[in-house]
């Protein structure tokens, strides 16, 4: 029978309430007398002297029956001046507290309502605020993983930024004037280019006596790249009439007519002396107005007439005058372009056709082909075409670079700048936008850690609460249970709960559990 004595009780923690009142220890009504206590504590709460110690028990925490207690031992104090001859006190404030305590001792009520604020701390408050402290921990760690992200996109959207202003040849402080900006180098560039074609004499030449000798072909070969050659990077008029123009008036864009510039750019050739002029078939109509019958209005939107129709009056032109298309130069215009490039694309491929051919002529066969080939074709070694070959690549590919196509790209379309630059600027928007999302996100780290903070210190106080609770309702719970114990030769045994459980033992009670 000792031994059975010694043995303990384990009694899980949600089922403290229960093993208290199936041990006769509390009433099965104890809630409802916990509401007329609580209504009288509330009640009584509201006349309380002016002292610091009950303002801490009044203040941020659940008036259990051991903080009733304290107020009386409290009020004993305060309150002296009222007790009688009988040792009883007259004031309301010690009869009230006094009642309550009372109330909480009838039935063991106080323990019920002890184990089940127990309960609630181990099972739920607990937990609930623990839960809250990881899912803070663990937003923290997901906003700092999308803060990385944003800051890492944004430097890759200002990298592909300045990357493509690179590739543009700009430094990308004021893109759409830096890009119209470069147009202005290309005449230069082209000019360049004419002037390197020059030194192509000798790969043209092997090109046109290879092409005679194989397939005995008669025509010329690479019109446009010898006439560069010969020429340089002259204007469409001279290609078109192989004479070089006397005057070249360039074609203005973006500005204001020419009239309106300079009231001599432009002569509308009608006065009273010409218009005896007879008409020929080199003649050039420059204007269709006839001053005698209709009058004109010049805006810049265009030119209307007022009056009759006006009657067709044919002038002749100055002679040998590039004007328009015939002004530009031959790189510049698309057309003439192209076929600038494909030819030196097929004299790069001729060039690499015979190098190839040259490995392989070591035998007899070979050899004896080429004996009666001019001394031009004769005379080349694998080291000259080498060069030769060197020579038209570096030309094709300073031609052909994307910085070239670029510049053609925006001489070519005025608004392929508006195009670019929203482009490149669309870049810079979405790395301002990504770091300002990046602000945000760090804004609300900044609040989920400021959460925790809050969250963590009310996790220990009720850690605390609840030890406190803990060792005042084993002692009581002893108390109460001391011959119970010695009789009781069964146990509820629970191992492994949430939050531990209540371990009852002879003359030793102890609550066991862990936060």
């Amino acid at each position: 029978l000792q031994n059975v004595q010694n043995l303990p009780i384990d009694i899980q923690t949600s089922k403290l309430l229960d093993w208290l009142v199936d041990r006769r220890h509390c009433n099965l009504k104890w809630q409802s007398a916990v509401k007329v206590i609580r209504e009288k504590i509330n009640s009584a709460i509201r006349d309380m002297p002016e002292n610091e110690e009950i303002k801490h028990l009044l203040s941020g925490s659940y008036i259990h029956y051991f903080h009733c207690l304290r107020i009386v031992e409290i009020l004993k104090g305060t309150e002296a001046s009222s007790k009688n001859i009988f040792g009883r006190y007259s004031s309301q404030r010690m009869k009230d507290w006094q009642e309550i305590v009372s109330l909480y001792e009838k039935d063991n009520t106080y323990l019920a309502e002890l184990s089940s604020l127990l309960v609630r701390n181990v099972s739920y408050e607990g937990p609930a605020l623990r839960k809250q402290v990881a899912k803070m921990q663990q937003l923290q760690h997901e906003l700092s993983r999308r803060e990385l992200e944003c800051q890492s996109a944004a430097a890759d959207m200002r990298e592909r930024f300045y990357s493509s202003c690179k590739q543009y040849g700009i430094t990308g402080e004021n893109v759409a004037r830096e890009l119209q900006a470069l147009v202005k180098e290309l005449p230069t560039v082209l000019e360049e280019v004419g002037r390197k074609a020059s030194a192509l004499d000798k790969p043209i030449e092997l090109y046109s006596a290879f092409t005679q000798f194989v397939c005995a072909w008669s025509e010329p070969v690479l019109p446009m790249l010898m006439f560069v050659q010969r020429r340089g990077n002259t204007t469409m008029y001279e290609w078109r009439t192989g004479t070089a123009p006397s005057l070249i008036e360039r074609p203005v864009e973006d500005e204001a007519p020419l009239d309106m510039v300079t009231g001599e750019s432009v002569s509308w050739g009608v006065s009273r002396h010409a218009l005896g002029l007879k008409v020929t078939e080199d003649t050039r109509v420059f204007c269709i107005i006839d001053f005698n019958r209709c009058s004109i209005e010049i805006r810049g939107d265009g030119i209307r007439y007022h009056g009759d129709t006006p009657r067709a009056i044919v002038l002749a032109g100055p002679e040998g005058v590039a004007r328009g298309e015939d002004a530009l130069t031959l790189l510049e215009t698309p057309a003439t372009r192209n076929q600038f490039i494909n030819e030196l694309m097929e004299l790069e491929l001729f060039l690499c056709q015979r190098l190839s051919e040259m490995a392989e002529e070591g035998n007899v066969v070979a050899m004896s082909q080429f004996q009666l080939a001019p001394s031009v074709i004769q005379a080349q070694t694998t080291g000259r075409v080498q060069g030769m070959l060197g020579e038209v690549r570096a030309l094709l590919e300073q031609l052909t670079s994307v910085r070239m196509q670029h510049l053609f790209m925006i001489q070519a379309s005025p608004r392929y700048v508006e195009r670019v630059s929203e482009t490149l600027q669309h870049k810079l928007k979405q790395a301002d936008i990504l770091l300002l999302k990046r602000a945000a996100l760090e804004e609300r780290r900044q609040e989920a850690l400021q959460e925790q903070a809050r969250l963590e210190p009310r996790v220990d106080l009720l850690a605390e609460r609840t030890r406190h609770l803990q060792t005042l309702l084993a002692d009581c719970v002893r108390k109460r249970a001391g011959p119970a114990v010695e009789t009781c030769s069964t146990s509820v045994l629970c191992t492994g709960t949430q939050w531990g459980s209540f371990t009852l033992q002879h003359r030793q009670p102890v609550l066991m559990w862990k936060y």
